[in-house]
């Protein structure tokens, strides 16, 4: 009996064969795996078709040639090709802008914190890093005509991932009572979940988590990690350890990347500093975490103290925004303009 050949897979499909619309519909993915792949954030075409081969097939328990087919699916299905900037331009008009609570703050962002992207505000202790955090936690809640992102009564969630223990819900309410008019401040409240990180591993699983359980269901649009280096810096010491954390920093902070994608959010890192000894001339702060770190955030905020409770802001790094710095205050009630 002579053999059946095997279709080849080269073929163009045919016009009855069903279309490939959801990640169910790829070759060689079946209901345990594409569970799997949910679980780890992989829900859409999109997420398969940019995912590497070694990552899927780590997350899915499969065989790289079987991975290889289910990406090139996926791709073929998306027809994935370059597109205009006058087709960038226009998706981007999608973006949002959550405003600081500070007018100057604003117009150095260009409108605001944009969503789909990772901002870095990085400086000394009592710059304000964490104040900031605080702050946009509340005004995310606001309405879309006053720099926030609610719709109607759907307030939208927010994710803290502390990992300083510096979390403090008494400011929160202390900065919603001065929007009191816009916000519910039991509200607010209720909808920024914490999570107290008690080492990297515990991080970078918050943020898994953020993905896994949260981003398919719930309208989340805000993620702060406070600070992105703390674990790593205490857990890796000595500069024998220094490739392993980078590796694993590097791993952590990729998965922050594609949260926002993923998610369209605004996330928010904060950062420490240290300090060059031998520079005699000009601010020997800069921030921890090398090249890694200094890739990864789209925007790059240099937070600095000033006279009271003023503080400097400085756009450091951004596509998009000039070098340019702003005044603000942080008050009672949260981020002011500076005078």
């Amino acid at each position: 009996m002579t053999p059946k050949k095997k279709a080849e897979t080269s073929e163009p499909p045919s016009k009855d064969e069903p279309k490939i619309t959801s990640i169910t519909d790829l070759p060689g993915i079946g209901p345990t795996t594409a569970n799997k792949l949910v679980e780890a954030g992989f829900s859409t075409l999109e997420s398969i078709a940019t995912v590497s081969v070694g990552e899927l097939a780590a997350i899915g328990g499969m065989g790289e040639r079987t991975v290889k087919k289910i990406i090139e699916a996926a791709q073929a299905a998306l027809d994935i090709d370059f597109e205009t900037a006058k087709s960038v331009l226009e998706r981007r008009k999608d973006l949002a802008k959550i405003t600081t609570g500070s007018q100057k703050l604003d117009m150095l962002f260009g409108g605001g914190i944009e969503t789909g992207a990772v901002t870095e505000f990085y400086g000394e202790y009592r710059s304000g890093k964490t104040q900031v955090a605080h702050q946009l936690c509340v005004t995310v809640q606001l309405p879309r005509e006053k720099g926030g992102l609610r719709d109607g009564d759907e307030y939208p969630k927010v994710m803290y991932i502390d990992s300083e223990g510096t979390f403090r819900p008494e400011r929160i309410v202390s900065m919603a009572e001065r929007f009191k008019e816009d916000l519910d401040v039991e509200k607010v409240l209720e909808n920024i979940l914490h999570g107290r990180a008690h080492n990297s591993d515990h991080q970078m699983v918050l943020v898994e988590k953020t993905i896994k359980d949260y981003l398919p269901k719930e309208p989340v649009k805000l993620m702060v990690v406070d600070s992105l280096i703390a674990h790593f810096r205490a857990e890796f010491t000595g500069r024998g350890t220094l490739a392993a954390r980078q590796q694993k920093l590097n791993q952590h902070i990729h998965t922050i990347l594609r949260a926002a994608e993923i998610g369209n959010m605004a996330v928010i890192v904060t950062n420490q500093v240290q300090s060059k000894p031998d520079q005699f001339f000009g601010d020997p702060t800069y921030p921890v975490g090398g090249n890694i770190v200094a890739h990864a955030a789209q925007t790059r905020v240099y937070l600095r103290k000033s006279k009271g409770d003023l503080r400097i802001a400085r756009i450091v790094d951004s596509p998009l925004l000039p070098e340019s710095e702003a005044v603000f205050s942080v008050t009672s009630e949260g981020i002011i303009d500076g005078n």
